[in-house]
């Protein structure tokens, strides 16, 4: 790393779209709400895009039913038990994140996740992935959640690092925004969940990383062990 960019003695990354491609799964929930009404399934791409916005905005891609919509809580709800049902048949770690947690554990450097989506969803998709963050940030951990910084404070503290020592890594504009506001380095990834009218390079953050790969290789060479 360059001598204005060190190696962060801790990584926090959102979950959807940056850490994890669950895309598969919340498509799969998002086309079977749409056959529940006997809709044909949207492309996997329209759908993908959406991803980071949560439940509600696939109900509205899925039905075109906005959040004052009466109809929008019962199929909030719909798609939801269906993505419990199956939260982990297609997700996984975009690679080579997985080699990056390897090598960041194996230098003793803490790292965790602060995401929108509920614990309910949250926790057992990270289990079954087999992730052991030092912390996990959900959307209903604390009153508040992105684009407040609370969440990554806490994070921050429950991994016992300054924010100023901990990047936050996201594939949205709040991302950036929660991580501004909590002073941590803000990194925008390009290779998540973003809509084709977004250009994540004019998001306000300070490093904007294109793919994965090449996250990894930037972080890696200046990772000694402890």
């Amino acid at each position: 790393m360059s001598r204005e960019w060190p190696t962060p003695e801790a990584l926090l990354f959102d979950l959807d779209g940056t850490l994890v491609d669950t895309a598969p799964d919340l498509a799969r929930a998002t086309n079977t709400l749409r056959d529940h009404h006997g809709l044909a399934p949207l492309p996997y791409p329209t759908i993908r895009a959406q991803v980071s916005n949560g439940g509600s905005a696939l109900v509205t891609l899925a039905l075109g039913l906005e959040r004052e919509h009466d109809g929008h809580d019962d199929a909030r709800a719909f798609l939801l038990a269906a993505y419990g049902e199956a939260v982990a048949v297609e997700s996984r770690v975009f690679p080579p994140l997985d080699r990056l947690l390897d090598a960041w554990r194996d230098a003793g450097r803490p790292w965790g996740i602060v995401t929108n989506k509920p614990r309910a969803y949250a926790a057992p998709l990270v289990e079954a992935l087999g992730l052991e963050p030092g912390a996990l940030l959900c959307a209903d951990d604390l009153p508040v959640k992105k684009p407040d910084p609370a969440p990554l404070l806490e994070a921050a503290r429950r991994l016992g690092v300054s924010p100023g020592d901990c990047w936050y890594l996201g594939d949205h504009h709040r991302d950036m925004q929660a991580a501004r506001a909590a002073g941590m380095p803000a990194v925008a990834v390009g290779y998540g969940y973003i809509t084709e009218d977004d250009d994540y390079r004019l998001w306000p953050a300070d490093r904007w990383f294109e793919t994965a790969e090449a996250l990894t290789e930037a972080l890696l060479p200046g990772l000694p062990k402890r």
